[in-house]
């Protein structure tokens, strides 16, 4: 393994630990939607509403773009996108601040987990994790980075993309909308880039539904949007 790619399972870890992430039981008796144990805390102190009570706008059309899996297959973007309801994480291995990219990934880790006792959302999820740094973050440095961050090995599919180079990148980050810049401190203890956290709810069509950025990122409302879109699209197919 990498020295960047075990230096962020470190703080992937730690923000793992701070999040809590078995599975509480679920209230309300049989039937009844399980609860994340992260539940009400300082940073998400509300309830979310009930899946399907509310709608989510097509924001627009997710980007496209040639990216690499973590076994070095090259693929379109939107083929991986297409076909299941997708959290996509944008990310790089080097990053050490723990509210950011190990944040965004130890949410996927928790929601992961909730898809291994709810084989609903483990056959309709997929959860994407994309590095913006294709010149740290080879296809096999983004495999080491999955063996850290999915080591259950259960619940829906998640795959760790990165792509050749920046020429290939640049576009596809600009079809989302997500800024990262260099920083001239290339030896900052953080990590090389400045970067806004958002994470990407996409629908089976390739329609962006939600943006999560730091304070949105509540895997408790992750999974309501997601349960919301699987409704919708189970209702639009037995229309």
């Amino acid at each position: 393994m990498s020295r960047g790619a075990a230096g962020a399972g470190l703080v992937l870890l730690l923000a793992i630990s701070f999040m809590a992430l078995d599975p509480a039981p679920a209230r309300g008796g049989a039937g009844a939607r399980p609860e994340l144990s992260l539940g009400r805390s300082a940073l998400y102190d509300y309830d979310p509403p009930e899946p399907g009570s509310y709608q989510l706008p097509v924001i627009k059309e997710a980007g496209d773009g040639d990216v690499l899996t973590a076994d070095g297959k090259p693929v379109r973007l939107l083929e991986a996108l297409r076909g299941h309801i997708t959290i996509l994480s944008f990310i790089y291995t080097r990053c050490a601040d723990p509210r950011a990219c190990p944040m965004a990934t130890g949410a996927l880790y928790e929601i992961q987990g909730i898809t291994a006792e709810d084989a609903a959302l483990a056959n309709n999820l997929r959860l994407i994790t994309f590095s913006f740094d294709p010149e740290h973050d080879t296809p096999q440095v983004m495999a080491d980075y999955a063996k850290i961050s999915r080591p259950r090995g259960k619940g829906c599919e998640w795959l760790f993309l990165t792509t050749q180079s920046e020429s290939q990148l640049k576009p596809i980050l600009a079809s989302y909308g997500q800024r990262v810049d260099r920083k001239k401190n290339a030896n900052d203890a953080y990590g090389p880039f400045f970067h806004v956290v958002r994470v990407y709810l996409v629908d089976s069509r390739g329609r962006i539904r939600n943006v999560y950025a730091f304070g949105m990122l509540d895997p408790r409302l992750v999974l309501t949007d997601v349960r919301t879109l699987v409704m919708e699209e189970t209702a639009g197919a037995s229309r």
